[in-house]
């Protein structure tokens, strides 16, 4: 199972929320890059670089940032927030992203979302899947809609989609554990689907037991900026593979 440390950029800087909630926001480190740097020489090779600015303001911001860490680091980005248009994308793959994540695009403008899956290809169009109570939640988690969760997925999934970071929204940044349930759903649904697990990761010992449910990847956060988890176990989890 990948590992795959999380930053959450607002105003250029390492912030964390809790359940998506920008009034929570609490500075971890003025300088992005800098932690990027941290996990790098930890051994992990892939980061998840989200635009909170870029999500709540519908519009790539922070792909400086972005550019930075993809040129002084070796780390594959996976990058979100704010990608609503034809034009984002192309900024954020010319920045350095090996992948973009698309969430609210995919439910407000799935023919858009749709188009770029046939011209990228499915190896670097992520489906962002993020929910409360089952139910599709979008634009920086600030709206909810209508669509049910494992339909949604499996709706993508059919239109060639591979790879898919669920967040249990109640979870996020509460270190208070996975939605274990929610992924074991998912993966007997859609057993073909990457399943990336996001929110809630609050200790090490969840890692493997995320991974013997079948998850592809897990997104950390909050753990690791609380030191609920350190770079040292991670580092030691992806030298062993287990």
């Amino acid at each position: 199972m990948r590992i795959i440390p999380a930053i959450d950029i607002i105003e250029g800087k390492c912030v964390r929320l809790s359940k998506g909630d920008y009034n929570s926001k609490k500075v971890y480190n003025e300088n992005p890059l800098e932690v990027a740097k941290s996990f790098e020489d930890h051994g992990i090779e892939f980061l998840h670089l989200v635009d909170l600015d870029g999500a709540k303001s519908e519009h790539i911001v922070n792909y400086n940032i972005l550019e930075s860490i993809a040129t002084k680091t070796s780390l594959k980005i996976d990058f979100g927030g704010g990608l609503k248009t034809d034009q984002d994308l192309n900024i954020a793959f010319e920045s350095g992203a090996n992948q973009i994540t698309g969430g609210s695009i995919a439910v407000k403008n799935p023919d858009v979302f749709q188009q770029w899956i046939q011209q990228y290809g499915s190896e670097k169009i992520i489906l962002g899947a993020d929910a409360d109570q089952e139910k599709i939640a979008i634009s920086g988690w600030q709206e909810a809609s209508d669509q049910d969760l494992l339909p949604f997925i499996a709706m993508y999934q059919e239109k060639g989609i591979q790879y898919v970071i669920c967040t249990d929204i109640s979870k996020d940044g509460m270190l208070e554990g996975p939605s274990f349930e929610l992924y074991e759903k998912i993966i007997k649904q859609s057993p073909e689907i990457n399943l990336i697990a996001s929110g809630g990761i609050s200790t090490f010992d969840e890692l493997p037991k995320l991974a013997e449910l079948g998850c592809e990847g897990t997104i950390i956060g909050k753990a690791i900026y609380e030191n609920k988890i350190s770079l040292k176990q991670l580092e030691n989890y992806i030298i062993k593979g287990c």
